[in-house]
């Protein structure tokens, strides 16, 4: 957690002008922020646990000889940090060759820290989450996501035709492992959101799964869908995309 707040500290000193590196595609991209909260992490967990490895999304990768690996999204909400916009965040997680272990999300703009470790609960701020759960299809507030590729967005909009009709409402928060921490903390229902990445999920799904959520990833189509609710919900949910 003392890295994840020293990298949220880092990242909230919000520069006047950004450089942009472009990846998949010209709305996909890294800022030097991105990468200098790579930096900060990668370099900070090393010092004490030199011998673990390391997945970061820019780039940073190192094989593990201790058996685990850490899992990083050093600025997840990217384009929300670079509007100014909320709810962008670090994620930090650990596991090992079978699964996740521990999971931490910090975002400052919201004041808000998630964590989890396997078999230890979840926690929001400190104090123990749960998910909220069962709902009714008709009362759910759901949360969602669009891909970069513009080719993807025609499918993806799918999710929205069929769901809108049948739900309370429908977000689009733009930081995937925020929207699974709202799963975990009730303040969403459900969210749902292809093409996702293992430094997107790491931390977020843990704590979702610790609060109670199910947690699913299937393929769908060209990509994978991620869904994550409480069980009941979930029952509901994962068969309009079998």
């Amino acid at each position: 957690m003392r890295v994840g707040q020293e990298a949220a500290d880092l990242l909230m000193q919000r520069p006047a002008t950004f450089d942009l590196s472009m990846k998949s595609s010209v709305m996909d991209f890294a800022t030097q922020m991105d990468k200098a909260s790579e930096e900060l992490i990668v370099s900070s967990i090393l010092a004490v646990r030199p011998d673990d490895g390391i997945i970061g999304e820019e780039g940073a990768s190192r094989e593990s000889s201790s058996g685990i690996t850490w899992v990083i999204d050093p600025l997840d909400g990217t384009v929300n940090y670079f509007y100014g916009l909320p709810g962008w965040n670090v994620s930090i997680a650990a596991k090992d060759l079978n699964q996740t272990l521990v999971g931490v999300v910090n975002a400052p703009t919201i004041n808000s820290v998630w964590h989890a470790t396997i078999g230890g609960g979840a926690f929001y701020n400190n104090c123990a989450i749960k998910c909220n759960d069962p709902i009714e299809l008709n009362s759910a507030l759901i949360a969602t996501g669009f891909a970069y590729d513009t080719a993807d967005r025609a499918v993806q909009l799918k999710i929205v035709s069929d769901l809108l009709p049948q739900i309370r409402d429908l977000r689009r928060n733009g930081a995937a492992a925020v929207d699974l921490c709202h799963v975990a903390m009730g303040a969403l229902d459900a969210y749902m959101e292809t093409g996702l990445k293992e430094w997107d999920l790491a931390a977020g799904e843990l704590i979702a799964r610790e609060a109670g959520a199910l947690v699913s990833t299937k393929k769908w189509g060209n990509s994978a869908l991620t869904l994550a609710a409480g069980h009941a919900l979930h029952a509901v949910l994962a068969p309009i995309y079998a």
